[in-house]
């Protein structure tokens, strides 16, 4: 199978890199270049960084290339490590897998005494340059320049699958890449968002520390174009795809994904929490958090709408789950939402729905409950299987259904679910993806020799029993409406249920069909043909080409949006499913 699926999409911002430093004998050439021409007997630089940077490269940089300076790091000034795992433990909490969403800020973790004696010590040097670098460093100084090093979240993660990262202020990063993950979600991404927003606009230059040996940097007002470039245009985020003990094989064929891996179980396609975007500097290729485009940019992005319902949060989630020639996801269940409100301080739920992108003959997704289940009776077999005492019949509990290519399948928040084997499925989701409660995982091991965490306790509060086969076959399974046809196209709803708050349209066309955003954000992706062309009826942005399998955003600020079959696909059916939230 040839691939054609980009792995890499970028937005061209500038067509020179002239402004784009390379290495850190560049970039501080240029930071001391830039302090020169101000010819101040005294320049303060700060170099605050994000989560997982590594300041131990950045200490070394500038003893070598601003050798005069006064240097000072801001991890001195930290609480101890007992004093902030006290601090973090309601947050963090004893659960495996969840915990609560706090509303920390930076300067909680640094000790308050040792924070003003630092401060009083840099006030105090009259001449010179002083660089003040680390986590938090705009809290040290009024900042003559301002430089801020950023890393996406799915770069943290890898690095804390290394053990070369552990979280703030903790000296942990030896621990299982879970319990590090789980913090990092629901403490320190949330801490370090908060702190960057204080500060963005105020920022003079923006370093790419996603690439360990190749930090990139550029100025304030080309990274800002870039941003306002995005919201002005259909565009993708870079994906990134992680192998899983029930992983398949399709993603590595239609990506183009390493062969001697495993499996890839996941590819998340459009999640912009950990995603990242590429910008396009004439040669230079600068990688940043998608979540700062999400930050910064709410109302052009999301719409008037989406932003009075969820803030500066981006709600709906694509990624495709690959299960051909591999094994049945775990059987698992989502909180309702008064359940996450309560014990997740979350404000919505993980509503989602399987489309499946492919399917072979045997592919199944298991869907509620049978007819006449008994809640205990459930619920005491599963706990007999996680204690060992026996596998758990779940055909015999939980109703299994065939489905095809091009079945939409809707799972509200409640309903007991899991894809079977054989399959690929594009899952369409509320943003809160790390609320599953696993039920009964067939008994194996995680790729790591170790069982998966089982939420029974949770699970069993939300699991809505009346969800059983009759009710799932009538609301749940291909709840298809023709909304309109013509010769060349036709339009669908095919969900989200009803208490769900996201909408999904398919539209089938072999040529030219006209999208209209209404000030609302939309997410889209080629579900059928090879690849099509998206173009502003108006000129707005240039024509972007799109391919099987991919998703893309499109900014409420767009007004309107074309998609026509291209390439191998000209002339031939083509589908799209685009999903948005309702009003």
């Amino acid at each position: 199978m040839s691939s054609n699926y980009d792995k890499y999409p970028f937005i061209e911002v500038s067509k020179s890199s002239d402004k784009c430093f390379v290495g850190w004998a560049d970039i501080f050439g240029e930071i001391v270049r830039f302090v020169q021409e101000t010819g101040q007997p005294k320049y303060v630089v700060c170099m605050d960084v994000y989560h997982g940077v590594d300041t131990g490269p950045v200490r070394e940089a500038i003893g070598r290339y601003v050798p005069a300076a006064t240097v000072i790091h801001t991890g001195g000034a930290l609480k101890s490590v007992s004093g902030i795992g006290a601090m973090v433990y309601p947050f963090v909490t004893d659960d495996q897998v969840f915990g609560k969403m706090n509303d920390l800020e930076m300067v909680d973790f640094f000790d308050t005494d040792e924070l003003e004696r630092v401060r009083g010590q840099i006030r105090a040097i009259e001449s010179g340059i002083v660089i003040v670098y680390g986590e938090g460093a705009s809290l040290f100084a009024d900042a003559d320049l301002l430089v801020y090093a950023d890393l996406a979240r799915w770069e943290i993660q890898k690095r804390m699958k290394r053990g070369v990262v552990g979280n703030f202020g903790m000296d942990n990063a030896d621990d299982q890449f879970a319990l590090k993950y789980k913090q990092g979600y629901f403490l320190d991404w949330r801490v370090f968002d908060r702190h960057k927003l204080l500060f963005f606009d105020k920022i003079d230059f923006f370093i790419d520390a996603c690439q360990e040996h190749e930090p990139k940097m550029v100025d304030a007002q080309l990274y800002q174009k870039g941003l306002d470039e995005a919201v002005r245009r259909p565009f993708r985020v870079v994906p990134f795809f992680d192998p899983g003990p029930w992983g398949g094989q399709w993603l590595k064929e239609v990506a183009d994904l390493d062969r001697g891996e495993v499996n890839y179980a996941w590819g998340f396609d459009c999640v912009p929490e950990e995603n990242s975007l590429l910008f396009k500097f004439g040669e230079c290729t600068f990688e940043l958090p998608s979540i700062n485009l999400v930050l910064t940019r709410p109302r052009q992005l999301l719409g008037k709408h989406v932003y009075g319902l969820f803030g500066a949060e981006f709600p709906i989630r694509f990624d495709f789950l690959d299960t051909m020639d591999g094994g049945n996801l775990s059987l698992q269940v989502h909180p309702t939402r008064q359940y996450i409100k309560e014990h997740f301080g979350m404000d919505y739920t993980q509503d989602e729905s399987y489309y499946f992108l492919e399917a072979d003959e045997d592919a199944c997704v298991y869907l509620g409950t049978r007819r006449g289940v008994k809640a205990a009776d459930m619920i005491a077999d599963l706990e007999k299987a996680q204690g060992g005492l026996g596998d758990f019949d779940a055909e015999k509990y939980v109703n299994k259904l065939p489905v095809k290519k091009h079945d939409h399948i809707l799972i509200p928040a409640g309903t007991i679910h899991c894809s079977g084997k054989n399959a690929v499925v594009l899952e369409i989701s509320a943003t809160p993806y790390i609320f599953t409660f696993k039920l009964w995982d067939w008994g194996r091991l995680g790729l790591d020799g170790k069982p998966r965490p089982i939420n029974i306790e949770h699970g069993k509060n939300v699991i809505d029993w009346g969800r059983d086969e009759d009710w799932v076959k009538e609301n749940l399974f291909n709840n298809v409406e023709q909304i309109s046809v013509n010769g060349h196209s036709m339009e669908e709803s095919t969900g989200l249920f009803n208490t769900q708050f996201i909408e999904t349209r398919r539209h089938w066309f072999d040529s030219k069909v006209t999208h209209y955003t209404n000030g609302n954000l939309n997410v889209v992706n080629l579900v059928e043909g090879d690849e099509a062309v998206v173009e502003s009826p108006d000129g707005l942005f240039e024509p972007y080409v799109i391919h099987y399998a991919e998703t893309f955003i499109v900014p409420a600020d767009v007004p309107s949006y074309t998609i026509t079959p291209s390439g191998r696909s000209t002339g031939k059916k083509c589908a799209t499913l685009k999903a948005y939230v309702r009003k």
